[in-house]
Order: C-alpha cells, then sequence, then structure tokens
C-alpha cells in the first residue's frame, strides 16, 4: 500500500483504538445515547456544503456526531491532492483522536447538521450514563471495522471491485434498499478509492451498460444487480 494510503488507514485505527480503550471502561447496558442525553457541553452547529469543521492540527478538544447530512475527513497531501479517508452519514460519530490534536481534516460534504460533544467531559458523561458509555462504544467499534475495511480496499488493485465495494457499503448506511443518493461527487469518490475521477466515471458507466445498475439522476444509483456487486468484491 503507497505510504501515504498507509497512514490514512493507521490514523483511522489509531482513534478508534484510542477511543475504543477509553470508553470500554463502562459498558453496563441502557438507553440509547442521543443528543439530548448528552453532556451539557454538546452543541449543534450547522455547516454549508463544503465548509471545514476542523483542520488537520488542530487541538482536538471535541468530537462529533452527524444530526443530518454527510461529512467527509481527509488529508491533504504536499502536492495538492486529496485522500478522503471516510464519509460519515447520519448517526455517525468522528473526531476521535489518539493524541490532542486531529490527524485528518473534516469537511461538511453537503449542508450539515453535527452535534459537538467536549472531548474534556466525556468522562464525567459516561461515569454517569452507562447507555452513552455502550453507545459509544458501539459507534468507535463500528469506526474501527469500517477503518479496516478501508485499509484492505486501498490495497486492490482492481477499480471496478474498489467501486463495487464502495456502492456496497454506501447501500449498507442507506434508509432505502438498494438505492443510493450519492451526494459526493465523482471527483470525492476517486479520492475516496484512490482512482481518478475519469476511472470512477468510466466504471460507473461500464456497471451501466452491463445492467449492474441503473443511473436515474446524476447522483442516484439504482443497484439492479446486487449479486454481481457481491461478486466483485468478494
Amino acid at each position: 500500500m503507497p505510504t501515504s494510503l498507509a497512514v490514512l488507514a493507521d490514523n483511522g485505527f489509531a482513534a478508534a483504538q484510542a477511543a475504543t480503550a477509553f470508553l470500554s471502561r463502562t459498558s453496563a447496558p441502557a438507553d440509547r445515547f442521543e443528543p439530548h442525553s448528552a453532556p451539557r457541553s454538546s452543541t449543534i452547529m450547522p455547516f454549508i456544503a463544503g465548509s471545514e469543521i476542523y483542520a488537520e492540527g488542530d487541538q482536538a478538544v471535541s468530537f462529533y456526531k452527524v444530526v443530518s447530512g454527510v461529512v467527509r475527513s481527509c488529508k491533504f497531501l504536499s502536492d495538492g491532492r486529496r485522500q478522503i479517508d471516510a464519509f460519515y452519514v447520519a448517526g455517525d460519530v468522528f473526531g476521535f483522536e489518539a493524541g490532542l490534536q486531529h490527524g485528518l481534516s473534516a469537511e461538511a460534504v453537503n449542508d450539515c447538521k453535527i452535534i459537538s460533544f467536549s472531548r474534556r467531559s466525556l468522562e464525567a458523561g459516561v461515569a454517569k450514563d452507562a447507555g452513552m458509555a455502550q453507545e459509544m462504544f458501539s459507534y468507535v467499534m463500528r469506526s474501527l471495522e469500517r477503518s479496516r475495511a478501508h485499509s484492505l480496499l486501498l490495497g486492490r488493485g482492481n477499480a471496478a471491485q474498489k467501486l463495487a465495494s464502495f456502492l456496497l457499503e454506501m447501500t449498507s448506511r442507506a434508509p432505502a434498499d438498494e438505492v443510493i443518493d450519492l451526494v459526493m461527487t465523482r471527483q470525492d469518490i476517486a479520492d475516496y478509492l484512490g482512482l481518478t475521477m475519469e476511472t470512477v466515471s468510466r466504471t460507473l458507466s461500464q456497471f451501466e451498460r452491463d445492467g449492474v445498475i441503473a443511473l436515474s439522476l446524476a447522483r442516484r444509483v439504482h443497484l439492479k444487480n446486487p449479486t454481481a456487486l457481491r461478486n466483485l468484491d468478494s
């Protein structure tokens, strides 16, 4: 795996592992963690499409939950290229760090609402609310699983396999079965998969010609043959 791609994978694993170790201190079952039961330091913030939530190197004094919209975490390389580490949809938690600074930047893909939680108040919150600890632990484990899957995906050399895996991932997180509204651009997808935008567009077109997907709108994808995608992803 190229060094720059390995850095993204390492960032995801380190952040998830650090948060897992911390949050696993309290694990008794209780009600689901929701914004209204969050620590008092939580704040709901709107972000317009393309705006920065935090930058690489900023102090990691908060972590975040997506209320609506989609967020991307990414790294900007010295040559101007961008690599996307993850996409976060409503309900996902992001911004956990092993250290005191953010290792990646986070941006709004479309208009978003984000709830911000003070990192300092997290320990006090989970000590009082076992349900919060349980739910946060679940979020972190999902983050670790996605980081592992993305790391493996980046090492695959076939563009069709990468795109098939991406579409299946987005389908699993979409409210409607086999219909995906991709709010991210083709360039976003390319930067996530380690491909060029032209390759992403060409592969999507090939999938459509093969009857695997249908593009009813520029960013609405209908999976006509999910089995074919799963076969590519296997």
